[in-house]
């Protein structure tokens, strides 16, 4: 699942980076709140937790870990649009922001459970052999 996870963020990095040249160019910077969180929950988180996960494969290829990221990635797509609309003018979808943001947080307690009981130091890594 690292790999999934580090193309992933590949594709959430070239969208916070076309947003960011977006609002640049049309000096409307609206929709900075999105462009902060697809960059750091998108992009960084994602990435970091494929990282994770490439070095501990265990990890990785958890049940966890595809909960994580199934979560993650309904959650994030939906709190990103609805926010995006939301600071646009459509103050009605406010209850989408609030489901795909709980989403993400459930992703990342799960992230942070499957760290806490998958991710162990090899018997090497400590000096045994």
């Amino acid at each position: 699942m690292g790999i999934t996870y580090l193309k992933v963020s590949v594709v959430y990095f070239v969208i916070g980076v076309l947003l960011g040249m977006y609002m640049s160019m049309q000096h409307d910077y609206t929709l900075a709140g999105v462009h902060a969180h697809v960059n750091l929950l998108g992009w960084a988180s994602f990435a970091l937790a494929g990282v994770i996960y490439v070095l501990f494969p265990g990890a990785g290829e958890s049940l966890l870990s595809k909960i994580q990221f199934w979560t993650y990635s309904i959650g994030l797509p939906v709190m990103m649009i609805s926010l995006s609309l939301v600071l646009t003018g459509s103050e009605q979808l406010e209850p989408l922001v609030a489901i795909g943001g709980t989403l993400v947080v459930i992703s990342v307690i799960v992230f942070a459970v499957n760290v806490l009981t998958n991710v162990r130091t090899s018997a090497s890594a400590r000096g045994k052999k």
